[in-house]
């Protein structure tokens, strides 16, 4: 039984022939139900996230990686470390490194040094870079409401309490598949037959 407000499997609408291809476009009707399940999720991230960058080029001259990166620091407004910036945007320091360093040169931030390690920066937003993202930031959410009315407010209220069960799930495997920390450390036989290997040898 499908949750109240959702469409069973039986009155799933049919997509548009006219569609254009994406990653769903692979399926086959013999894969299984938890495949075709991943790969739409996938297509309709990618869809989303072709508008949002579209539109922030064409309206801010600027880029979903630019937008991301102020969105972290306008949440802590004490800043963040390279290490921090890397680590919540999912990318390498390398790539945080260049996005800052383009927006430090527009005014947008500000390298500060860490207060508790000097080989460390903090990236803060200057009160430029914060009046400039949240103008772009109000905008953003409006696309975003705009691009999820396919659903009623019932539907998006199922499907984020549905996809939070996912992430759980998703983090307990995580979990379960990190390997524990070994010790390197020789068996008594082990060792007690190194020596005798030694010992032999003389």
């Amino acid at each position: 039984m499908s949750a109240p407000g959702l469409s069973s499997p039986e009155r799933e609408p049919p997509l548009q022939e006219a569609m254009e291809p994406d990653l769903e476009s692979r399926v086959v009707e013999d894969d299984h139900q938890a495949l075709k399940l991943w790969l739409r999720l996938l297509a309709c991230t990618t869809r989303v996230e072709e508008h949002i960058r579209n539109r922030l080029r064409q309206q801010f001259n600027t880029t979903l990686p630019r937008f991301d990166l102020l969105a972290q620091l306008d949440r802590h407004a004490q800043g963040l470390s390279m290490r921090e910036l890397s680590q919540r945007l999912m990318v390498t320091g390398g790539n945080v490194t260049g996005v800052v360093d383009q927006l430090e040169a527009e005014g947008l931030v500000q390298r500060q040094p860490h207060a508790s390690d000097r080989r460390s920066f903090t990236v803060i937003l200057t009160p430029l870079g914060r009046r400039q993202f949240r103008r772009m930031a109000a905008t953003h959410e409006a696309w975003v409401v705009e691009l999820l009315e396919g659903w009623s407010a019932e539907e998006k209220s199922q499907i984020y309490a549905l996809l939070a069960g996912l992430k759980t799930h998703l983090a307990q495997s995580r979990t379960a598949a990190e390997p524990a920390p070994s010790v390197a450390r020789a068996s008594p036989r082990a060792t007690l037959s190194s020596r005798r290997k030694k010992d032999n040898s003389a």
